[in-house]
């Protein structure tokens, strides 16, 4: 593996995570992302080429002898970039188009995880505005509706009335607000409970853990506003315990697999599995079918061990059989805490300057450029969200207070993040930063 040429696709945080934990690797790749963004240089060569230009990436690839891809983004997978790699001889983390389904279609999923009898919301589908009118006066409130295609984390909306469920359906399906992504929608119902984040690395059959985390996807503090891409994350999460998590997977993830291997659409990558932690058990809310932003944010930082042979391995079909069913090393915990231009979830502002990015910081602080840009030597905005602010600790509460710390050393006209990453639901609003 020494010499290896890596190819990681994606611009965002979460791809910024991904190349910095293959740069630690101990057999020194070399690394380039595609299209990246300037924060990433020092690390990566950047590809002017755009996640789900599958035809530019395949002969890019190629002609520059690629031994390895990385596939970040959703919308690369669900164009089938990993299928077309494949297809080429060059080894590809990150499913084939069908497979990633079960993130590109809530439809397919949450059919698939009724047929196989998993825990999930209970929950019906329209194909129009008019039958969803007619399923909504007949259910609930709070009730969820769910884009059934990708929508960039702008799809989901929990809907405390009848004046908002019908006001999202006029939006999707009336006016096209998502385009093709909203001509089908999930009306789902709403469970109460603690959400958890578990990411699995798996090469069809075997599986690992990372440590669970946790995601905060509202705007604002206490899970208030609406839904955004993620403001923030934390891990090792308080729930779920590791022997939790590792029943998850054995209830959830290997039906899954063995179903998709007997449909011959192996899942070679990352599955996140989104849950709710009710008092009747776990129900998965989600699957996404690559590492989730933040959460790769926090759980790449911990790891203990070289990421690029057990990534490579996944995507060869060939994780270690002693491995099945066990985290990976990691140690200590992580907080990140996400910075958002104004006007985020909406209607973001760009081009904003940015103070603060130089440093110097104390060890165990990681900045991941996500909406950002470089202009004449200035930082500036360039997207909703701009910054992802992590900090390793000892555990949570030492993490936290780096994080908060990092954070109030940078500014943007308008930056808005959430004070209580990481806190309990009961310690949110009587504990500071």
């Amino acid at each position: 593996m020494i010499g290896m040429r890596v190819l990681v696709v994606g611009q965002g945080g979460r791809e910024h995570a991904i190349v910095e934990a293959l740069h630690r690797a101990e057999d020194s790749p070399q690394i380039f992302v595609a299209p990246g963004n300037p924060g990433m240089e020092p690390l990566a060569e950047r590809i002017p080429v755009a996640p789900d230009d599958v035809e530019s990436i395949v002969g890019w690839s190629k002609k520059n002898e690629i031994d390895f891809v990385v596939v970040g983004p959703e919308v690369a997978l669900a164009a089938g970039l990993a299928d077309a790699l494949r297809a080429v001889g060059i080894a590809t983390l990150g499913p084939g188009a069908a497979a990633a389904r079960l993130e590109s279609s809530k439809r397919y999923t949450k059919d698939l995880l009724t047929r196989l009898g998993l825990p999930t919301a209970p929950y019906r589908v329209a194909t129009s505005a008019d039958e969803a009118d007619a399923l909504l006066a007949t259910v609930t409130y709070p009730i969820v509706l769910k884009a059934d295609g990708l929508a960039a984390g702008k799809g989901v909306v929990i809907a405390e009335n009848a004046d908002e469920a019908r006001a999202t359906v006029d939006a999707w399906m009336r006016d096209g607000a998502l385009g093709p992504a909203g001509e089908t929608i999930v009306i789902e119902d709403f469970i109460r409970g603690e959400e958890a984040s578990v990411l699995v690395l798996t090469d069809g059959q075997r599986w690992m853990l990372f440590p669970p985390a946790r995601d905060h996807k509202r705007i604002g503090e206490g899970d208030t506003g609406p839904n955004t891409g993620g403001m923030g994350a934390c891990a090792p999460a308080r729930l779920p315990s590791e022997a939790d998590a590792i029943a998850f997977g054995k209830r959830i993830v290997d039906p899954i697999l063995r179903t998709l291997r007997e449909e011959n659409t192996p899942y070679r990558g990352i599955l996140y599995l989104g849950l709710m932690l009710t008092s009747e058990g776990p129900q998965v809310l989600e699957f996404n079918a690559r590492f989730g932003d933040p959460e790769a944010q926090v759980v790449l930082p911990l790891l203990e061990e070289d990421a690029l042979p057990l990534l490579w391995n996944a995507a060869l079909g060939r994780l270690p059989a002693d491995r099945h069913a066990t985290f990976l090393k990691y140690r200590g915990a992580a907080v990140c805490v996400v910075l958002a231009s104004r006007g985020y979830p909406a209607r973001p502002a760009t081009g904003d300057d940015i103070e603060g990015l130089e440093g110097p910081w104390q060890h165990g602080i990681h900045l991941f450029h996500a909406g950002i840009d470089k202009h004449m030597g200035r930082w500036v905005t360039s997207g909703g969200r701009v910054l992802g602010v992590t900090a390793r600790g000892v555990n949570l509460e030492e993490a936290r207070e780096a994080a908060y710390a990092a954070t109030s050393r940078i500014y943007f006209a308008g930056m808005q993040y959430r004070r209580d990453i990481a806190l309990t639901s009961e310690q949110v609003g009587r504990t500071d930063p």
